[in-house]
């Protein structure tokens, strides 16, 4: 034991592994708070458990097994298994997900509950339907969903009791089997199994037995709302680790491999390090490497942010994932499987999930006081009655009027329905809110952090300007550049061909056409003998760009555009401007986020003059510019260093792990997969201002959740001394509380009137 003493204060800054468990069994965030003190106990031990996640990442020293990490998870009541093997992770999930499904069990549990409980209740609230016997259908359909139905909660709250807690799990066993036990003693012991027995829906307050009452409507009622809000949060907590998942999906699923001179395709699981394999144009790259043979241009927007596809030769590196948009090249691979830069970026978005504060429920902060309160109220009640000789069914209609009035039924109720209708009404405007726990972040935020490339610009290369030599034309300029560059694939070619045909209408064909390797392309168009690429190309020729030309291609470089030299019969004839436009919105987004009470950073991976254009264009103070993917997320941390609390607007992969890290992120439709499930909101349409409405409904879906909460909480406990006092029969109890969840429904339709700040 000493040993292991001396070893503990070293285990945090020393561990000697690190394990992820998934967890299994949390009900609530105190269930994650729970597991992690249990883990923490235990000597050489640093361990974080993410309840949204349902995940624990350990870091543990020498002495400690795995398998005694998953021992101790199932010592606190809890299940835990360890990660699976990379063969079986990647070759046997797909078959298995159908039979996992974590989600579909709680549907169908929650379906079958609701159509048994909507009977019961209906038949309790409405006199005109008890018809003789009725009381025993109530029965029939109730008991299913008391024992079958409610069955996570009992089991919940057994396990709280062994462990010495209580939650809502606690409140709604003890409630639903109190009614229900109730009301079987009030048929079978009582009078309310008789024939001809009416249940009048009566708002009164008075004392009584309660032998002629049965409460199935409250038990099966509390239960199927109950179940209902479950369900709906198990859904968007699935969702969580979809971010890895599409992140690792992007890459090439095979590859074709040389070997002997001949290719051969293979799943890309077999590369090895020193393999050389062939790239096509428009394939992706399979993995690290350094090219062999070709030259290309390569889009590497997917993982840098670059705007503008780089070119590559032999003796250049190149990333798994990114697309060849040229020629054919052939690379030798360098870093396979979880070494690539692909997989380090899967493990910054996880890190950066597993950091992300813990923000637990309103209602299960006020449940740790709420509901041991609660019980021991009830249990005076009952004690107290039982002493003044009221009798034991007095007494114990009192106790349970107590556990029934107190019961979450409306707090169930208020965060899934302010949700669902909040969740609706963004949908229509293209924002989708991923959970509750995204709500509490647009509360606090007051710096909002833009990506560049396909969020405040198009992320799509145009020509923007024409700049032409003294005396041309420029209608003829465009038409012998853009039918030049029509006939290659380049990016920027693309973009200068299509800027042509919408100035200058059809091209004409080209002959004769040449690639001048890292200089441009030359060809006959109509005759003449065009050059288009870098002035190196037309000096080659002895076609200098005049004063005029070269100040207009100095000052497009200057803000980070491209600008092409074009020549042709002996003279150079003017510089074409490629550049990524900004979109018409972003200025007007970038107001609306000022008017919020939050400061625009620009966050990019392009070069410091294009940053600084765009942001002047767009009216954003501050720029952090050439920045790499992993210095996306230390910038995020630097701000939220500086007391800050983030949100940042990204999508491409590039921007995954920094939307996971900010205290929000909201990824635009437009963009990755990726990011879209590394974000907490998502915009579904590219329009920048989406963000600043995103945020504004947000804020007011988190109000309402928190009006709903209050007056969940209001009803209940403004109710709980009359019920104490015997005034307050437990069916009256339960109108109050389908009361209360009446005005917390009509509470959260109010958020269908949400409207955009701009209507068009």
């Amino acid at each position: 034991m000493s040993g292991t003493d001396q070893a503990r204060p070293q285990a945090p800054q020393a561990p000697t592994g690190r394990v992820e468990l998934a967890i299994t069994g949390m009900t609530c965030a105190s269930c994650a708070n729970r597991i992690e003190r249990k883990l923490n106990k235990m000597d050489g031990v640093t361990a974080t458990v993410n309840y949204a996640t349902e995940k624990a990442q350990v870091d543990f020293a020498d002495g400690v097994a795995p398998e005694d990490l998953v021992a101790q998870v199932e010592k606190a009541g809890y299940g835990a298994a360890l990660p699976a093997p990379p063969s079986r992770a990647a070759g046997d999930a797909d078959e298995e997900r159908p039979e996992s499904d974590p989600v579909k069990p709680l549907r169908d549990r929650t379906v079958i509950s609701l159509v048994l409980s909507v009977p019961v209740i209906a038949m309790a609230m409405v006199p005109a339907l008890q018809f003789t016997y009725w009381q025993w259908l109530s029965l029939t359909l109730a008991a299913p969903v008391l024992v079958w139905g409610a069955l996570p909660f009992h089991t919940a709250a057994w396990k709280n009791l062994k462990q010495g807690t209580a939650t809502m799990d606690t409140l709604v066993s003890m409630g639903t089997l109190a009614a229900f036990l109730w009301s079987l003693y009030a048929l079978f012991f009582g009078t309310a199994g008789m024939p001809g027995m009416v249940h009048p829906f009566e708002l009164t307050v008075a004392r009584g037995d309660g032998a002629s009452n049965i409460y199935l409507e409250v038990a099966a009622g509390v239960t199927s709302f109950i179940l209902l809000g479950r369900y709906f949060e198990a859904r968007s907590k699935r969702r969580a680790g979809a971010a890895l998942k599409a992140l690792l999906e992007m890459g090439a699923k095979d590859v074709a491999v040389l070997r002997g001179g001949t290719e051969v395709r293979v799943p890309v699981e077999e590369l090895a390090v020193g393999d050389v394999f062939v790239v096509r144009p428009g394939e992706k790259i399979a993995t690290d490497g350094v090219v062999e043979e070709g030259t290309s241009a390569v889009d590497m927007s997917m993982l840098t942010g670059e705007s503008v596809p780089v070119e590559v030769a032999p003796g250049a590196q190149v990333a798994g994932a990114t697309v060849n948009s040229g020629g054919r090249i052939t690379v030798r691979a360098t870093r396979v499987g979880s070494d690539t830069q692909l997989a380090q970026m899967a493990r910054m978005v996880e890190e950066a999930q597993n950091g992300k504060a813990q923000i637990q429920r309103l209602a299960d902060r006020v449940s740790g006081v709420f509901v041991p309160i609660v019980i021991l109220l009830a249990a005076g009640t009952l004690a107290f009655w039982l002493i003044t000789g009221a009798g034991a069914a007095a007494a114990f209609t009192a106790a349970v009027a107590v556990l029934i009035i107190a019961c979450p039924c409306a707090l169930g109720l208020a965060t899934p329905t302010a949700l669902m209708v909040g969740t609706g009404r963004g949908a229509q405007m293209g924002i989708l809110i991923k959970g509750p726990e995204v709500l509490e972040s647009t509360r606090r935020i007051d710096t909002v952090v833009l990506d560049k490339t396909g969020t405040v610009t198009t992320g799509t290369m145009v020509l923007s300007e024409v700049h032409t030599a003294e005396g041309q034309d420029e209608r003829e300029l465009l038409r012998l550049a853009g039918a030049l560059e029509d006939a290659s694939e380049h990016p920027i070619a693309r973009a200068i061909a299509k800027g042509a045909a919408q100035r200058a209408g059809e091209l004409p064909a080209a002959e004769d056409f040449a690639n001048q390797e890292g200089l441009g392309v030359q060809g006959v168009v109509e005759g003449h003998l065009v050059l288009v690429g870098r002035t190196a190309l037309l000096e080659e020729w002895s076609q200098r760009l005049p004063e005029g030309l070269r100040r207009a291609k100095e000052e497009a470089e200057s803000k980070g555009r491209t600008a092409v030299a074009v020549g042709w019969d002996g003279a150079a004839r003017g510089v074409l401007v490629v550049s990524d436009t900004v979109k018409p919105t972003s200025a007007e987004a970038v107001r609306r986020f000022r008017e919020l009470g939050l400061s625009p950073v620009l966050l990019t991976g392009d070069n410091t003059a294009v940053a600084e254009a765009v942001a002047a264009e767009v009216g954003i103070d501050r720029v952090i510019a050439e920045v790499l993917p992993q210095d996306k997320v230390a910038k995020v941390r630097g701000l939220q260093a500086e007391g800050r609390a983030v949100a940042m607007v990204g999508d491409g992969v590039n921007d995954a792990a920094a939307l996971a890290q900010a205290d929000l992120g909201l990824a635009m439709g437009t963009g990755t997969d990726v990011a879209i499930e590394a974000g907490d909101l998502t915009l579904v349409r590219g329009d920048l201002r989406a963000a600043a409405d995103a945020i504004r409904l947000s804020r007011r879906t988190l109000r309402t959740i928190k009006g709903n909460l209050f007056w969940a909480f209001a009803y209940n406990t403004a109710a709980l001394p009359l019920a104490a006092a015997g005034l307050l029969n437990p069916m009256i109890a339960g109108a109050a509380m389908a009361f209360s969840s009446v005005f917390v429904v009509g509470n959260s339709l109010r958020l269908r009137r949400f409207r955009a700040a701009d209507p068009s």
